[in-house]
């Protein structure tokens, strides 16, 4: 009785017609002093028990998002001739990195309610807490985040960079800046129809720092006395060196 009833369950689980099946060039990255940025190729396949369904169409999202650490976003005004912080909004998790590659239109890929559910645009993966005022308010603070990390290559949106073939092959590149932070990079791939997620997969990029960059790190830290007093030593040496120079040129 008890393995007929467990057969029934088994059989009233869903069975997804379409699955994702997903891959990256790399799933490691190391930065080192010479690390000016680096690309990934992420490509896979769609893995189907049935025939391709002519619509509503398929289509594939891409997101890589770097560790989520806390910020306080201030805002400035001019107050008695000088710029003042006046207002703050405290971000409770933004992620340090993040890009979302689609394979066509926003609005025709997700849903805004499964874009709420599964976190996907931007915005979306911004958890905004202690806004001053009104939702417009919150808006316009992390409207202001987004904008400045997207002038430094930090947030992406690539709408229709995913190249999808025949509704089964699809392949996008997400390019990596130089100021990374070092952690666990989740890559998530959801395909969708109608707007509607109808598959998931995740895998992760380790970002890492390696030889001097690791040990500068590392120092600065764990043993940040010992690392203030070789930052102050070297500056001594680099200010006695640059004035040794400039009177030897003299005489």
């Amino acid at each position: 009785m008890l393995r007929a009833l467990i057969v029934l369950m088994l059989l009233a689980l869903p069975v997804h017609a379409e699955q994702v099946v997903a891959g990256l060039s790399q799933n490691r990255v190391s930065i080192n002093t010479n690390f000016d940025g680096s690309e990934i190729l992420i490509f896979g396949a769609v893995k189907r028990e049935t025939a391709i369904p002519d619509e509503p169409p398929l289509h594939v999202i891409v997101s890589v998002a770097g560790p989520s650490r806390p910020v306080d976003v201030r805002r400035k005004d001019r107050r008695f001739g000088i710029w003042v912080n006046t207002d703050a909004l405290h971000v409770d998790r933004a992620p340090t990195f993040y890009a979302v590659a689609t394979s066509g239109p926003w609005e025709e890929v997700i849903s805004f309610e499964d874009d709420f559910r599964y976190r996907v645009s931007i915005p979306r993966a911004i958890r905004a807490d202690g806004a001053p005022g009104a939702a417009d308010a919150k808006g316009s603070f992390t409207d202001a985040l987004i904008r400045l990390r997207e002038e430094e290559g930090l947030y992406q949106t690539l709408i229709g960079e995913v190249d999808l073939t025949q509704s089964t092959l699809f392949r996008a590149t997400i390019a990596l800046p130089a100021n990374l932070t070092e952690g666990d990079y989740v890559t998530r791939f959801l395909l969708t129809r109608g707007g509607s997620v109808i598959d998931s997969y995740e895998t992760v990029i380790f970002v890492q720092k390696v030889g001097l960059e690791r040990f500068l790190y590392n120092l600065a830290h764990q043993r940040p006395l010992v690392y203030g007093l070789m930052s102050l030593f070297i500056a001594i040496v680099a200010g006695w060196g640059a004035s040794a120079v400039f009177r030897y040129l003299r005489g």
